[in-house]
């Protein structure tokens, strides 16, 4: 292919296909062309950003651009984005090149599309996430700028493999019962506006504590619609323990079904400070565990942050498998910059 490509725009709908066939090469769970357009319909038509009291950069907006060759197959696309919650100063980012195509250039005009379109905004902090698995990524990073910030790990259990002591396991809800705590689903309790406002409350209040939690907990509309109802979202799939001495939710787990793989995936487990240390995260995996099998399900994914340790103990003592994790990498805006002049002298 040589240098024959072009960087341009990216073009919707009609990117969709060759969008989603690339970023399937990339994401740990496939994506349609079908689930990004829809996303699209959730997202704010026109970007507003400002500086905030503090001098950093807020509010919202993106920039989507794509690497395609002479008969415009994409190989290459940038994604730099921020949402309302994200943290002052920083913008998120997804740089993506076909393998094949590595090693040509694509990946500097991608990073250097963000890096224009980050300095024009005002921001001071670019955020991104690379495969552990991918040393080639990890130093096209680094010669970059970029340094790791976090370290996350995969975990899978194949449901086939799964012990028959967790499957038939009734022990823990009874002792949690015992206590006033019992573990039912949205679809039981309810799929109404104050059942859903309980359950934000209790991602309000555990969010932030998860390891490496970045920026402000989205507004009840957005996290809806990025949390809650997220690709998969079934009622009956969503975890609740609820504390029948006061009718709190003591915590909430979320686990959506992957159509085209058959598999779920543990979007979040989150349980209140005051109701930890009581095996409720544990409950809630277990349950997890049982209801995934009895729906016919292949495996079960979750995603840990390698600090969460407390919950990795329960994953392990599940049988989940660890499978490959992810880096999340920071760089200075201005030291990204002066890196990618440096490669250019």
């Amino acid at each position: 292919m040589g240098n024959r490509y072009e960087l341009r725009p990216l073009k919707v709908p009609g990117d969709y296909e060759g969008l989603a066939a690339l970023l399937n090469t990339f994401f740990s769970e496939p994506i349609s062309a079908e689930r990004l357009q829809e996303d699209d319909t959730r997202l704010f038509e026109v970007g507003h950003t400002y500086m905030d009291d503090n001098g950093l950069l807020a509010g919202y907006d993106r920039t989507r651009y794509v690497a395609v060759t002479e008969d415009d197959l994409i190989v290459g696309y940038v994604w730099s984005w921020r949402a309302p919650w994200t943290e002052p100063g920083y913008l998120n980012n997804t740089v993506v090149v076909k393998k094949e195509y590595r090693g040509q250039g694509i990946g500097e005009r991608l990073v250097r599309h963000l890096l224009q379109w980050g300095e024009g905004l005002g921001a001071i902090k670019l955020v991104a996430e690379i495969w552990d698995d991918d040393p080639a990524a990890r130093l096209f990073a680094e010669h970059r700028g970029f340094s790791v910030d976090r370290h996350a790990f995969q975990s899978v259990l194949e449901l086939e493999h799964a012990d028959e002591r967790i499957l038939n396991e009734t022990g823990l809800f009874e002792r949690l019962e015992a206590q006033g705590i019992r573990i039912r689903t949205f679809a039981e309790e309810g799929v109404t506006e104050e059942n859903e406002a309980k359950i934000y409350q209790v991602y309000l209040e555990t969010l932030a504590d998860i390891p490496g939690f970045m920026g402000e907990v989205p507004d009840r509309e957005e996290w809806s619609k990025w949390h809650l109802r997220v690709e998969g979202y079934a009622p009956e799939r969503v975890l609740l323990a609820v504390d029948d001495n006061n009718g709190r939710y003591a915590a909430v787990s979320n686990i959506p079904y992957k159509e085209a793989t058959g598999g779920m995936y543990h979007e979040y487990t989150g349980v209140r400070r005051e109701y930890r240390g009581r095996k409720i995260a544990q409950a809630l995996k277990t349950r997890a565990v049982q209801m995934a099998k009895r729906q016919g399900a292949v495996y079960l994914k979750t995603d840990n942050d390698s600090l969460n340790g407390a919950i990795l103990k329960v994953n392990q003592s599940l049988g989940y498998a660890p499978q490959r994790g992810s880096y999340r990498i920071v760089g200075d805006l201005r030291t990204v910059k002066e890196a990618i002049a440096n490669i250019e002298k």
